[in-house]
C-alpha cells in the first residue's frame, strides 16, 4: 500500500497567501469593474534596475554564443564571479570575516529557509517567533518535527523576543528587519541571542531578506556583525527584495566554515559541506544569466539603482505609516521596512474583508501568520506612488 507522508495533514490545508488569492478572486469576480490595489503579498512592482538587465542581456548573448563563451551547467554552489562580489560587498567591506567558499547561491531565501531543515535531525526542536512567515513552521511540520516553541513578539517587547522564551529549542528561526512586522532587531538584541546559542550549542537560522532596507545607523544588517555568531548562525539572504527579482529567483545562503552540529555520540559535525553536499544533490544552480544579473548589483551603478528603488518603497511605507497613524491606529514597521504592521483593534480577516469589500484593497491579515497575529493586518509597500496614493484616499473615506 503507498502511504502518504501523514504530516501533510498537520498543516493548514491552504498556504496563507492562496486563502488571500481566493477571496479576492471571489470578489473580483462579483465586481469586475472594480479596481483592486494590491497591498498585501510582498512581491516588486519597480522594473529591474537598468544595470541589471544589461548584464543579463550580455549574457544572454554569451549563451547564444555556443563557443567559447557558452555555458551549460554551472557549479550547483554558485560561479565565483559572484560568490567573490557577495563576500567583499556584503560582508567583508562591512568589517565581517565571510569567505566566499562559505556562501552558496540559490534560486531564494524561501527555498533556502525550507531545504536547511534537511541537514538536522527529526528530533530536533525548533522555535519561532508568532508572528511567523509562515514557511518556517510549515516545511518542520512537513518533516514530521512537531515540537515548535512560539517565541512572543508583541508590542511590549518591541516584537523581538529574547532567548529566555525559547526554552529547550536546539534551532531558532530569526528574521530582522521582521517579515510581517516590520521591527527591527538591536545588536545588543541579536548578540543575546548568539551568546546563548554558543553557550548551549543552538542554531540561529537568521533571514535577513530584508536587510538592505535598514536606514536607521547602528542595525545590523547580518547575524555575522554579533561576536561568535560564526560558531552558531546560518544567514540567508534574497535578492527578491533588494533588487526585483522575485520572479528571477537568486539568493544565497552563508555557513561558516567552523559552525557544528552534533552526532548522536556527540561527535561535532561540520553543517557547510552537509549544506553544500544537499545543494549538489538536489539543486542545479541558479542560471548564469541569472547570477550575472545579481553579479551587476554590486557595480557601482548597481548599488545606486537598487538603493534609489528600495528608498521608493520605502516613501510608500512612510506614507501608508503616516495615513494610519493620523486614523489613531498603532503602526509599526515602515521605517527599516517595507511593512507596516497595523493594530486594527479587532479581528484580522474581518479588517481584510472590510478594506477588501469597501476599498477594494487588499493586505494581508496578521492571523494568518500565527496566534499572535491575531487583531494585526500587514501592508506592503510594494506598488507604484500613483496606487498607494490612491489606496491611502480610500483608506481615509472608510476608516
Amino acid at each position: 500500500m503507498l502511504h502518504v507522508n501523514e504530516n501533510y495533514s498537520k498543516i493548514k490545508p491552504t498556504y496563507l497567501f492562496a486563502e488571500i488569492a481566493h477571496r479576492v478572486s471571489a470578489h473580483q469576480s462579483a465586481h469586475p469593474d472594480a479596481k483592486i490595489i494590491r497591498l498585501g503579498i510582498g512581491d516588486v512592482t519597480e522594473p529591474l534596475a537598468p544595470s541589471v538587465i544589461a548584464a543579463m542581456h550580455k549574457a544572454i548573448d554569451d549563451e547564444a554564443g555556443k563557443g567559447e563563451k557558452f555555458y551549460g551547467y554551472g557549479p550547483e554552489q554558485g560561479y565565483a564571479f559572484l560568490r567573490d562580489k557577495i563576500a567583499k560587498v556584503d560582508f567583508q567591506d562591512r568589517g565581517m570575516d565571510i569567505k566566499a567558499d562559505e556562501i552558496l547561491v540559490s534560486d531564494g531565501a524561501k527555498c533556502d529557509c525550507g531545504n536547511i531543515q534537511e541537514l538536522f535531525g527529526p528530533d530536533v526542536k525548533i522555535a519561532v517567533g508568532d508572528p511567523v512567515y509562515p514557511v518556517y513552521v510549515d516545511t518542520n511540520i512537513m518533516a514530521g518535527r512537531l515540537d515548535i516553541t512560539l517565541l512572543p513578539c508583541t508590542a511590549e517587547n518591541g516584537f523581538v523576543p529574547g532567548p529566555e522564551a525559547a526554552g529547550d529549542a536546539d534551532v531558532v528561526y530569526l528574521c530582522y528587519p521582521n517579515n510581517p512586522t516590520g521591527a527591527i532587531a538591536t545588536k545588543a538584541q541579536l548578540q543575546k541571542w548568539v551568546d546563548w546559542a554558543n553557550e548551549n550549542k543552538k542554531l540561529i537560522l537568521f533571514d535577513a531578506a530584508y536587510e538592505a532596507f535598514i536606514r536607521t545607523p547602528g542595525i545590523p544588517h547580518s547575524i555575522f556583525e554579533c561576536e561568535g555568531a560564526r560558531t552558531c548562525a546560518i544567514e540567508f539572504r534574497s535578492y527578491s527584495k533588494t533588487a526585483g527579482f522575485t520572479g528571477i529567483r537568486c539568493g544565497y545562503t552563508v555557513v561558516p566554515s567552523e559552525l557544528n552540529a552534533y552526532a548522536a555520540d556527540g561527535t561535532p559535525v561540520p553543517l557547510k559541506p552537509m549544506w553544500t553536499r544537499r545543494q549538489t544533490t538536489k539543486f542545479n544552480g541558479a542560471s548564469y544569466i541569472t547570477q550575472r544579473g545579481a553579479e551587476a548589483i554590486y557595480s557601482s551603478e548597481g548599488q545606486a539603482e537598487t538603493k534609489a528603488t528600495i528608498d521608493f518603497y520605502l516613501e510608500n511605507a512612510a506614507l501608508v505609516r503616516e495615513a494610519l497613524s493620523a486614523k489613531g491606529y498603532k503602526v509599526t514597521g515602515g521605517v527599516d521596512s517595507p511593512y507596516v504592521w497595523v493594530d486594527v483593534k479587532g479581528d484580522s480577516w474581518e479588517f481584510f474583508d472590510k478594506l477588501l469589500k469597501e476599498a477594494n484593497i487588499v493586505t494581508t491579515p496578521g492571523a494568518g501568520f500565527g496566534k499572535a497575529g491575531e487583531g494585526y493586518i500587514r501592508i506592503s509597500a510594494f506598488n507604484s506612488r500613483a496606487n498607494v496614493l490612491e489606496a491611502i484616499e480610500r483608506l481615509n473615506k472608510v476608516l
